[in-house]
């Protein structure tokens, strides 16, 4: 199979689909690859570096789109992008359908067929491609809470640890999952007061045991809630439903409980934000303010330590590329995991989740694969 790697172009976004490493794993594995021009330059990967891993290098996104039996990418198609998908064509990628509708009409229009990363499924019905991204979101949203806390930077001029015989900031945390986990673990080790709230028990549990007590846990009640809202100095919104949009759990009145000049890093926002205050952000403009509370949504947050989440992401994708290059469609129909990433195929849309947030019709994956 020929597999095709365009050059990202949301802004701010220098991840790339396939580094080198997996370039040369696919070409081992007797696959062709293209890779647009400059499609490493976030990661220090050049041209000449993928030429080295058996890649051929296009002049440009249009040659990668018009060639390759499969395009490979990190962050959802722009309007340009989706443009140039055709039938039959496969695109591994992350979608967040669920709150972009335009994107949705566009694959649909396109009849490619597109497998999300972020519904993919492993045998005990994980998230094995959202993992990895979620372990940097869930890092970066502490050092982003940190920034914004500053004074300079609009906030109360807090730090997080405190100093001796100051208290540290305080903490909440709504979703105890892989990006909740990830943000506790370096609260916790900057020295924050850290809560973590989840309406599962034996998630609760676990995170008990992993934190030995330096954690407190909390049940996901609306009182609860509305009560480590008053008292938070940083929330971090960690909640998600698979492939649906990010539940409403921060409304515009709960603002008003809050501590003025404290920050919501809203992690969820991939999936449309878990506050109803949250709109997307970018790395260069990441905060707004909203009564006082300031708010950090930028929408591909692992898309500033690209080296980093570039490698990480592979390791996870890899497979799964391979797999798709080997069999094609015949991938789909023997790993349900995989099969459960597929979100839109030949103009429908083939994910529950995706179809009741956009009120779109749902087709059944094995209805539809022939």
């Amino acid at each position: 199979m020929l597999i095709g790697v365009p050059r990202e172009i949301k802004r701010h976004e220098y991840r790339v689909g396939l580094t080198p490493g997996s370039v040369r794993e696919c070409v081992v594995h007797g696959h062709q690859v293209l890779i647009e021009t400059g499609a490493g330059a976030g990661i220090g990967a050049d041209d000449a570096a993928y030429v080295a891993a058996g890649a051929e290098i296009a002049a440009d996104a249009a040659s990668v789109f018009a060639r390759a039996d499969m395009i490979v990418k990190v962050k959802e198609p722009q309007a340009s992008e989706w443009a140039q998908l055709r039938d039959g064509q496969i695109l591994f990628t992350y979608l967040h359908l669920a709150p972009d509708p335009d994107q949705a009409h566009g694959l649909i229009a396109s009849r490619c067929t597109a497998i999300a990363y972020e519904t993919v499924t492993d045998g005990a019905g994980h998230l094995p491609l959202l993992a990895p991204m979620s372990e940097v979101a869930g890092r970066l949203a502490i050092e982003a809470a940190g920034q914004a806390l500053r004074r300079h930077a609009g906030g109360m001029g807090l730090l997080l640890g405190g100093v001796p015989g100051v208290k540290p900031a305080r903490v909440v945390i709504i979703g105890g999952g892989v990006v909740g986990t990830q943000a506790a673990r370096m609260a916790v080790g900057l020295g924050a007061e850290v809560t973590i709230i989840d309406r599962s028990l034996p998630q609760l549990r676990r995170l008990d045991d992993l934190f030995g007590g330096r954690v407190r846990t909390r049940t996901g009640s609306r009182a609860v809630l509305e009560e480590e809202l008053a008292a938070a100095d940083v929330v971090v919104g960690a909640a998600l439903i698979p492939g649906a949009s990010a539940p409403k759990l921060i409304t515009r009145a709960d603002l008003k409980l809050m501590i003025p000049g404290a920050v919501i890093v809203d992690v969820a926002i991939d999936q449309g934000g878990c506050a109803e205050t949250s709109r997307p952000t970018t790395h260069d403009d990441p905060t707004y303010d909203v009564g006082g509370i300031i708010h950090y949504c930028v929408a591909n947050m692992p898309g500033a330590v690209p080296k980093t989440s570039s490698a990480a992401l592979n390791n996870a994708t890899l497979p799964y590329v391979l797999a798709l290059a080997a069999q094609g469609l015949g991938a789909l129909h023997t790993d349900a995991g995989l099969r459960a990433g597929l979100n839109v195929h030949r103009g429908q849309i083939t994910n529950a989740a995706v179809a009741a947030a956009l009120g779109l019709v749902h087709h059944d994956p094995l209805s539809v694969l022939v």
